[in-house]
């Protein structure tokens, strides 16, 4: 029987082919798988867990408790990477088991049972994300490639399972959610077995450069920008929570919304994909403060309800409110901080969206409800106050030689 080792022979196959294939490749093909279930889960989660049961007030608990549960988590997880020999164990270990927790849906139907399996998978994924994201930098910075690049194929995945998703639905009916699910949480952990190593080797005398331990950089011009991103990242939450339903309000059709998702997020990817060519004439704090200036004044345009040929051009906006500001935040990070503790500052950072999204989510629903669409003008005021952190960084201290890329 061969069977009992065929995880082995999955880590030698994956280890054979990854031999020939590049760093920067086998990262690509990571964070492609890494946001599918993302994709999916926007698509027709909230629908699978009222078809079990579950009130409104229990699904809002299940997409709650894995945010809080990592606000405590995740400094903790980026300074055990740091720690390890290098990141790629943790991020295998998280992605293989987001990979095997959600198999534990097909054995439950009742709100606990459901609220543990999906926190266990989410908070995984979620654990190793801003992981994956520092080591990708780091390997790219070091080899002189595009991190960019790289992410965008994971805006590209997600994109696709959306489209996909939908009409898997159309043709194999609900059921087919849950499988589709678990595997494409499967294929994620697979492709996590092919990732590289990110460190540089020990013997190749890299130069430390940038703080070694996250105290010396908890200074009000680091830590201003990082909350500011954090200001602006939450606004773009809102997006994810609110914004078909208030679109559906408006009497747009929901076909016409599924390709106003869509668009935005193809110009997150289109951004990705360009940023190299021109982010390094520009500090990254600077980049962070375009994206939140855009921001305020996309977020005022939305509380005038405007018809279809302005949304989509407010859409297009997505490369620059967020794209942007994403890759300026996590440039920055890199810029001064050491591969000593990239792992735990990238996770910091995390935190701090994570607090942010629960704040603007919690009072756009409160305003949504009384205002309509004018409950924008917050979210302008948010991501305004978020630039106005960034601009105070800057007349702090200079960039000097800090570039977005």
């Amino acid at each position: 029987m061969t069977f009992p080792y065929l995880p082995a022979q999955i880590m030698t196959i994956s280890t054979s082919l990854a031999s020939h294939v590049s760093p920067e490749l086998r990262t690509a093909v990571f964070f492609f798988t890494q946001f599918m279930t993302g994709g999916a889960a926007t698509v027709f989660a909230g629908i699978w867990f009222s078809g079990e049961g579950l009130s409104s007030e229990e699904i809002g608990l299940i997409n709650a408790v894995p945010v809080l549960t990592m606000l405590v988590l995740n400094l903790v997880v980026g300074r055990i990477a740091d720690r390890a020999d290098d990141w790629r164990q943790v991020i295998m270990i998280g992605a293989v088991a987001a990979g095997i927790f959600p198999f534990g849906l097909f054995f439950v139907n009742e709100f606990w049972g459901i609220l543990l399996f999906w926190t266990l998978a989410t908070v995984a994924l979620m654990a190793v994300t801003p992981v994956a994201d520092a080591a990708a930098m780091r390997i790219t910075r070091r080899r002189g490639t595009d991190y960019g690049a790289i992410r965008a194929w994971g805006t590209v995945g997600y994109l696709l399972v959306i489209f996909a998703t939908g009409y898997l639905v159309i043709w194999f009916g609900g059921g087919i959610f849950l499988p589709l699910f678990v595997a494409l949480a499967v294929l994620r952990g697979v492709a996590a077995l092919a990732l590289p190593r990110f460190r540089a080797p020990k013997d190749e005398g890299t130069p430390t450069k940038g703080a070694t331990h996250l105290l010396q950089v908890m200074q009000p011009w680091f830590l201003l920008p990082i909350l500011g991103w954090a200001m602006v990242f939450a606004t773009h939450l809102i997006l994810n929570a609110f914004q078909s339903l208030l679109w559906k309000q408006q009497g747009i059709a929901e076909d016409v919304i599924g390709v106003l998702i869509a668009l935005g997020a193809a110009s997150e990817a289109a951004m990705f994909f360009a940023f190299r060519r021109f982010a390094g004439r520009f500090s990254a704090r600077t980049l962070i403060l375009l994206s939140a200036a855009v921001s305020a004044a996309r977020w005022v345009a939305m509380s005038f309800s405007p018809g279809v040929e302005i949304l989509f051009g407010l859409q297009l906006l997505h490369s620059v409110t967020f794209a942007l500001g994403f890759l300026g935040c996590t440039n920055f990070i890199a810029n001064w901080t050491s591969e000593d503790i990239a792992a735990e500052a990238q996770s910091f950072a995390v935190v701090l969206q994570q607090a942010m999204a629960v704040v603007a989510i919690a009072g756009f629903g409160w305003l949504a409800g009384a205002w309509g669409a004018q409950a924008y003008l917050a979210s302008a005021a948010f991501a305004a106050l978020g630039g106005v952190l960034v601009w105070v960084s800057l007349r702090l201290k200079q960039p000097r030689m800090e570039q977005g890329h």
